[in-house]
């Protein structure tokens, strides 16, 4: 996991605007639309008493943090490193006080406050996420914080909902940002930092790995949860194995098929539009990417007894998960977020022991390999290659409201992932007493291993991705 950037002293950092140090800020939106954006056009009401008190804690934080905070009339708060700028005091208060990160969140795709540099304000505090409200508040935090809404439940109707509203957005929206893989999961890098001609390689050593974690060759059976745009199916079938792939986006379904029948895996590979819970017959290998968020707390159970049902005698399950650390987990898996709310209704991370205690007993981890700081480059290139097609997101409908939703989305993820608040990891899950797998997590392997040939399986398949 990265580490924790040191805290700064205020004496070398310089005051933001002199010595050079840039302050161009995003301009607010023009116009927001009260239709569709509704809690962000409006702000919503809070007592003098509720903003006094927002701003005496945001100063109490700030005061703590490697950051400058500018105010309208030129103070300046903290203790020196990236600027964020509050250009309405108000309605930031009272966003803040009345529904917390969600309306922090929600200020800034109000225009309310803005930063040169958004990611590094944003790890400054996920860095200190767990001490910059006070503890007899965090205590408090079952009582104020917002509850998931009911609506955003995965039943299998619940569930079907949840998902089109991210990922049937539009195909050409993704294809704006992502590489040529269409890969919307972390890549894994042959070094640090990452420029953008290596992100399809990156996304590809991904996939091998999941497929080397999980023995795929000739024949293999192959359960793939979560289609994504069919990469994956598509390489596991250019080994030779046999695959059904489940999805329900309907838009990632047609764009799947097409990408498989253009490879040459129609026969090979098929993708239904179905949810895991009703898949039924037996494979040797199940592999999923980045999906297990988006089950919901409430269906772990349901999702770990499908993985075993599946599995058949010997197989292997191959997970890749973003984690959060478990008593933040244990703290948040019942409050409703700003992520949950704009960008993946229903979704919750899990934390590592969340995944060891829900697949037991019929499933343990028998390696698991973490790489978050590859996950922020790969958020990195996708962020700014949003940024640069802007104008292209722009003409395929999305207004700038939008915009600033997803650079908030794609900054916010990305700090995570550099602060060492979240880390993403594959896992490889055997029934107990599989044999030929290990008893504990192995050593980790080299990131520098090249991506393996479509068709092919590497010869050290047990080797394990820890960059």
């Amino acid at each position: 996991m990265a580490a924790r950037p040191a805290r700064a002293s205020p004496s070398p950092s310089p005051v933001p605007g002199r010595c050079g140090v840039s302050t161009t800020l995003s301009p607010s939106p023009s116009a927001i639309d009260p239709e569709r954006w509704p809690d962000v056009a409006s702000v919503p009401s809070a007592s003098a008493a509720r903003r006094w008190a927002t701003e005496r804690l945001l100063r109490r934080a700030v005061a703590q943090l490697p950051l400058w905070v500018r105010l309208p009339d030129g103070e300046l708060l903290g203790r020196g490193g990236p600027l964020m700028e509050i250009r309405d005091p108000r309605a930031f208060h009272a966003r803040l006080g009345r529904t917390g990160l969600i309306g922090f969140g929600e200020s800034y795709l109000a225009g309310e406050w803005d930063a040169p540099d958004l990611v590094a304000v944003l790890t400054v505090l996920a860095s200190e996420m767990a001490t910059l409200v006070p503890a007899p508040l965090q205590r408090l935090r079952g009582v104020w914080a917002a509850r998931q809404p009911g609506a955003q439940r995965n039943t299998p109707s619940g569930s079907k909902r949840n998902i089109s509203r991210h990922y049937d957005l539009s195909n050409d929206l993704f294809a704006l940002f992502l590489d040529s893989t269409l890969s919307y999961s972390s890549g894994i890098f042959r070094s640090l930092p990452a420029t953008p001609d290596r992100l399809t390689d990156a996304q590809h050593r991904k996939i091998d790995r999941l497929l080397d974690l999980a023995e795929v060759g000739p024949g293999t059976r192959v359960l793939e949860i979560g289609t994504g745009w069919g990469e994956l199916a598509i390489r596991a079938a250019a080994r030779g194995a046999r695959v059904t792939s489940v999805t329900l986006s309907e838009e990632q379904r047609a764009l799947a098929l097409s990408r498989i029948a253009a490879a040459g895996h129609r026969d090979a590979a098929t993708v239904e539009l179905c949810d895991y819970r009703e898949v039924t017959g037996e494979y040797d290998a199940v592999v999923s990417v980045e999906m297990i968020e988006a089950v919901g707390v409430e269906y772990w159970p349901t999702y770990f007894a499908k993985l075993a049902d599946v599995l058949a005698p010997g197989g292997r399950v191959a997970l890749q998960a973003i984690t959060m650390p478990h008593e933040r987990m244990l703290a948040s898996r019942r409050t409703h977020t700003w992520i949950q709310k704009y960008i993946f209704p229903g979704g919750m991370l899990p934390s590592t022991e969340a995944v060891a205690e829900q697949a037991a007993p019929r499933l343990e981890i028998t390696r698991r390999a973490g790489f978050g700081p590859h996950y922020a480059e790969t958020l990195r290139l996708w962020r700014e290659a949003f940024a640069a097609r802007a104008e292209e997101v722009g003409e395929l409908g999305f207004d700038e409201t939008f915009r600033r939703m997803w650079t908030f989305y794609l900054a916010y993820s990305e700090a995570g992932f550099r602060s060492g608040y979240l880390d993403v990891q594959q896992f490889l899950l055997t029934a107990p007493g599989t044999p030929d797998a290990p008893a504990t997590p192995d050593a980790p392997g080299t990131p520098d291993a090249p991506a393996t040939p479509a068709g092919q399986a590497r010869s050290d398949s047990t080797e394990e991705p820890t960059p």
